[in-house]
């Protein structure tokens, strides 16, 4: 089950996740944009710690190129969540208009040049959504966080296999989607 208010702590790391996973540009990579967007005691800083210096060590077009060779031309690695398990299947179709009920439903428009399943909109939709004291956010939140966690499985793996320093910044990202778990206690204890 999620815990909605722990999500609701997380909402600018999820914006963080979603500047640093759109194409990158200068401002992408601006010392402050660490610094005021992650606190050292959140369950993710160690990992986006280890992307953002080495992420430091390249030059904006060299960064640019990386993102370009890895996101859009390794189908493994795509920022498309459902794409890995489904593809173009039906049920892909099915899942990507419910994920767009679910942004309409707490104010986002999607964009219609936009899948539902990107995972940087998926991020911005978490930052920029207000769900507090929403009935309709436990089913919904636990669906989006389902075909987070396991979109973001099969792109880290893929993005360890190409030794990619996006690999640590999805680490911290599925670290933070851990800490948003509640454990249900069983009814006899």
């Amino acid at each position: 089950m999620i815990n909605l208010d722990r999500l609701y702590e997380e909402k600018s790391v999820f914006g963080f996740f979603a500047n640093q996973l759109s194409y990158p540009e200068k401002q992408t990579f601006h010392p402050l944009v660490l610094e005021e967007s992650i606190d050292s005691s959140d369950p993710s800083y160690p990992h986006v710690k280890k992307y953002w210096e080495l992420m430091h060590a390249y030059s904006l077009e060299e960064i640019q190129e990386m993102y370009i060779n890895i996101f859009d031309f390794q189908k493994d690695a795509t920022l498309f969540m459902t794409f890995v398990k489904y593809e173009d299947s039906k049920e892909r179709g099915q899942m990507l208009a419910r994920l767009k009920v679910l942004y309409e439903m707490f104010g986002l428009v999607m964009p219609d040049n936009e899948l539902s399943d990107f995972l940087p909109l998926m991020c911005e939709f978490i930052y920029a959504a207000d769900w507090k004291g929403d009935p309709r956010a436990q089913q919904s939140f636990s669906m989006l966080l389902a075909v987070l966690e396991d979109g973001s499985y099969h792109l880290m793996k893929a993005l360890e296999k190409y030794e990619s320093p996006y690999f640590h910044l999805i680490k911290g990202m599925r670290e933070v989607f851990k800490s948003c778990i509640q454990q249900e206690v069983p009814a006899n204890e």
